[in-house]
């Protein structure tokens, strides 16, 4: 961990995390807590969503209204979410905001009101959410991908099932609150302009005497290979494909990252340039590593039009096993340098700092140096990159298509 993360875990267990950016008039937090989907109970799939809306209806001597009025009178950027694994605050602001911030979403974490007035309230939003998807035919394409590929409860999305988001009770609301709003297992990050001993003595003397339990033990992941096809009456075909590859934690990830880069990243990349610019097949195309209970995944889109949806998927099983014959050292050098970028950017942003050094915090249990990430960068060949890729194939592909007309996984390739 380098000198400039400061880290203090408090005797309950929750780890404070802080990077001072002495040039910056900003600062942000980023608060995780053990309470994402994948500890909802079987039949209640959306409670985490639920919960996490319901916790930010009032808290300490604020109301829903006053909460809200309060974080826009003194200037707060913040936004919630719900993974798999957690659920997360995050704020941004002028610096001088911090310390009163921090208390107010402090007593967010411990002592939410909950009022059981707004139960309706916040169960139609969440329907509302979940409707959406029907309406982001891409969005629905992940989801339908998460949900094939991982068995529960990796598997279950965010926005919950009509069946699970009816079925909540306010007794439900406080349960899972009770048992997954913890300081075990919770890590609350901060970057900025700020002072770390009085941020430590600010959050010792707010959060220091809170008790929870442990996180719940999650079981193996072994992902499902295949393919599913969803109905939707449209011209268009979205085309979601997954496959194995290095985790986040794994010493090998930047070779895995770095694949992807060549497939994905910018508009010169193959993925864009195969796809969009010599065939006009699609009008979107992406890939991106994802990890989930410490298994790697590449997850990769494409959205087209239903008479090309097979060209469109064999041209993008082709631009994968293309990586094989060869690299360009432009490519690897457009690539670097697009990574280099993206830390020298994330170094004028309080909130994304924050957000970085609690998700590496996850998943390392360390923050890595900037430097530590550009020499693993730097370090790459094109040769090493092809070698690594030869070694370790994609395997265990999934895809999901939602459309009108169904396609399948060229035979063998699903395991292959």
């Amino acid at each position: 961990m380098t000198d400039s993360i400061l880290h203090h875990q408090l005797d309950n267990g929750l780890v404070l995390l802080g990077e001072p950016m002495p040039w910056l008039r900003s600062a942000a937090f980023s608060f995780l807590l053990p309470a994402g989907t994948c500890y909802e109970p079987s039949h209640l799939d959306g409670l985490a969503t639920f919960t996490c809306e319901m916790v930010q209806r009032g808290c300490g001597p604020w109301d829903s209204r006053s909460f809200l009025e309060q974080l826009d009178y003194l200037g707060v950027e913040r936004s919630s979410a719900v993974t798999s694994t957690h659920a997360s605050f995050s704020c941004a602001m002028p610096s001088d905001a911090l310390e009163q911030i921090v208390r107010m979403y402090c007593q967010l974490v411990r002592e939410p009101h909950l009022p059981k007035s707004q139960l309706e309230d916040a169960r139609s939003l969440c329907l509302q959410d979940l409707r959406a998807l029907d309406d982001e035919p891409s969005h629905r394409c992940f989801s339908e991908l998460k949900r094939f590929r991982f068995p529960a409860p990796y598997g279950r999305i965010t926005q919950g099932t009509q069946a699970g988001l009816q079925a909540i009770k306010h007794t439900a609301v406080t349960d899972f609150f009770r048992k997954c709003y913890s300081p075990r297992g919770s890590i609350l990050a901060v970057a900025g302009q700020f002072d770390w001993y009085k941020g430590c003595d600010l959050v010792e003397a707010e959060l220091g005497d809170w008790q929870g339990p442990e996180p719940q033990r999650l079981p193996s992941l072994l992902p499902n290979c295949g393919s599913r096809h969803v109905d939707h009456s449209s011209n268009q075909t979205h085309i979601a494909l997954a496959y194995e590859c290095a985790a986040f934690s794994d010493p090998h990830y930047y070779e895995a990252r770095a694949l992807v880069g060549i497939l994905s990243d910018g508009m010169s990349s193959r993925l864009f340039t195969e796809l969009r610019d010599k065939r006009g097949l699609v009008y979107s195309v992406f890939a991106s590593c994802f990890t989930l209970a410490a298994q790697g995944t590449v997850l990769c889109y494409a959205g087209t039009t239903a008479n090309r949806a097979q060209e469109t998927l064999e041209v993008l099983l082709g631009c994968i096993e293309e990586l094989s014959r060869g690299i360009s050292e432009d490519e690897l050098e457009r690539l670097k340098y697009r990574i280099k970028s993206s830390l020298v950017f994330e170094q004028e942003s309080s909130a994304a700092r924050s957000s970085q050094i609690a998700s590496d915090w996850y998943f390392l249990g360390r923050v890595p140096e900037r430097e530590e990430t550009c020499a693993r960068f730097d370090a790459l060949t094109t040769s090493g990159l092809v070698d690594y890729f030869k070694q370790n194939r994609p395997t265990y592909f999934s895809l999901i298509t939602v459309g009108s007309q169904p396609l399948e996984l060229p035979v063998g390739t699903a395991h292959s």
